[in-house]
């Protein structure tokens, strides 16, 4: 029944292209909320449109950007005529695990561009829309890491200590409106993510989840699923969410 909460409602995910991104576009879907959903890859925005319009009667709008170009979001914020009920703040990366005395500096940029500067810059546009409603729901996507640091994870560390520093600023900047503002963190999930981080090399990404059950995309969606179809006096501001395997960002058991 809570899930009827959420149905008719416009939802703007951005890096829906895989991933949690992907998965929540399905689930929300299946909710009967209708989509705008982002991305960098063209073709997959519209094999997914084609898919989900293949199973729900939903409406679905996609725009085809880079998030870290942030003329390229207040264009695509400006051309939404429906009012956006929830965002959905997916677009993210880790590129790159090196000590920071080696670490690239392209690594660095890409990754305060996208995790920060590109979630700030949706985050504006869209919630003075929301504002001016004095209603909304923005949904960060956080991680462990944005709880704890680790070893060459110095900057991706930092960029998700910074989501969760936006999150509890932006919930205080909009105090005094009807507008929510949350946070899902996840641990070990399993999905493009550390694909990305090793610059392709799926040898190295798959040691990642070896010996032990990861996340999925799934596991994730259906909790920014519930967090988003709370009751409107209802604001979960976190959720940390870690595999069984896993305690903390460098604890993680894997079996024989």
């Amino acid at each position: 029944m809570a899930f009827q909460r959420l149905k008719d409602q416009w939802v703007l995910i951005t890096g829906a292209t895989s991933g949690i991104g992907k998965a929540c576009a399905f689930h929300f879907a299946e909710a009967g909320s209708n989509l705008i959903l982002t991305g960098r890859r063209k073709n997959r925005l519209k094999e997914i449109s084609k898919e989900i319009g293949e199973h729900y009667s939903v409406q679905i709008e996609t725009f085809t950007f880079d998030i870290r170009d942030r003329e390229a979001c207040k264009k695509c914020v400006d051309a939404i005529s429906d009012p956006i009920d929830i965002l959905v703040n997916n677009a993210g990366l880790a590129s790159g695990k090196d000590p920071v005395d080696q670490a690239d500096f392209e690594d660095w940029d890409k990754m305060i561009d996208t995790n920060i500067k590109g979630l700030l810059s949706m985050t504006r546009f869209v919630s003075e829309k929301m504002r001016k409603r004095n209603s909304g729901h923005i949904i960060n996507i956080g991680s462990i890491a944005g709880h704890e640091a680790y070893a060459g994870g110095s900057v991706y560390c930092a960029t998700k200590h910074a989501v969760k520093a936006i999150t509890q600023a932006t919930k205080m900047d909009l105090h005094g409106t009807n507008i929510r503002v949350s946070a899902v963190s996840p641990g070990l999930v399993d999905t493009e993510f550390s694909e990305v981080r090793f610059h392709g090399d799926r040898d190295a990404a798959e040691t990642v989840y070896k010996n032990m059950d990861p996340l999925t995309a799934d596991d994730i969606a259906e909790i920014i699923l519930f967090t988003a179809s709370r009751p409107p006096h209802v604001n979960i501001m976190d959720t940390i969410v870690l595999p069984t395997a896993q305690s903390s960002s460098t604890m993680v058991h894997r079996s024989s």
